[in-house]
């Protein structure tokens, strides 16, 4: 009795989708550091994504200058960097530290320009914390008022800010893509957009629905399993109704994976697979259903 094969189904599914139905295939990134960008391309990603620490904020340019170098070097190709802004530099509460995170964000910032990064990711979790016994709605205020002063400065630089949501035990400000878009729609400016990560998505049990309803503003996601915030097909996660998601609102960004890696060696090419699988499939049960309806 023949077995069946179901990788080789699903292979057969992404070459017919790709070729007749859905139009767009999407970019893939990994969070790593950008000597491993030879690995990943290799590996069939199209990015690496880095850590704003990386940029040296604090740090001359001549010191920055050797990872500049670098990225021409290797031709890496890095689409964003994370950690925006450090949790030594608190944007809320009665002792903010708002106008050292300006300098030090104009530095990111100008610095992403040069070295072509078009997006930063601004999670920064501790940063952005709503101090015990202090009011959410002024912290909100304040946070709103720093992304406003922070605006023009990635526009000088060519570079867009997302917002990224993050699950409550990270931090208590900006926990759903609800409360992201208000922040993007408050700040009003089109170099602040918005992130969609699917890790804290499903974390706080956020409805894959909330990327149709905000997708205006999604410039950039970022992916994980839920529970070990594992890699794509470590424990099978169903990432299927968030691609179906990003396929409705004509998403043309990347995916970035930003996970705990257990053998980062072993585990990237995996990764990658499940991801263009899974999306082969969400297109094709989207596609079905459109023919059914």
């Amino acid at each position: 009795m023949k077995t069946f094969n179901y990788s080789f189904m699903l292979a057969c599914i992404m070459l017919i989708m790709a070729s007749h139905t859905y139009p767009y295939q999407p970019e893939y990134a990994v969070c790593t550091n950008v000597a491993n960008y030879p690995l990943v391309k290799s590996t069939g990603y199209n990015y690496v994504e880095s850590n704003v620490a990386y940029l040296m904020p604090d740090k001359s340019d001549a010191e920055f200058q050797v990872h500049l170098d670098e990225i021409k070097n290797s031709n890496a190709r890095i689409i964003s960097c994370t950690s925006f802004i450090p949790g030594s530099l608190p944007l809320t509460g009665t002792e903010t530290k708002q106008n050292e995170a300006l300098v030090w964000a104009d530095s990111a910032l100008r610095r992403a320009g040069m070295a072509k990064i078009p997006y930063i990711v601004f999670g920064s979790g501790k940063a952005r914390n709503v101090p015990e016994n202090f009011s959410k709605e002024q912290a909100t205020e304040q946070f709103i008022s720093f992304c406003k002063q922070i605006a023009p400065l990635a526009e000088k630089y060519n570079v867009t800010i997302v917002i990224e949501p993050l699950n409550r035990s990270e931090t208590n400000l900006i926990n759903s893509l609800e409360e992201g878009a208000a922040i993007v729609e408050a700040v009003g400016h089109p170099n602040v957009q918005l992130l969609c990560d699917i890790y804290h998505m499903m974390r706080e049990d956020e409805p894959a629905s909330e990327i149709v309803k905000y997708g205006r503003y999604i410039r950039h996601c970022h992916i994980a399993e839920r529970e070990e915030r594992t890699s794509p097909g470590t424990k099978g996660d169903d990432f299927r109704p968030y691609f179906s998601a990003l396929k409705k609102i004509g998403y043309k960004g990347c995916i970035s994976i930003e996970c705990r890696w257990q053998d980062f060696n072993n585990e990237i090419k995996p990764a990658l697979t499940y991801m263009q699988e899974q999306w082969a499939v969400s297109t094709y049960r989207r596609r079905s259903a459109e023919r059914k309806s």
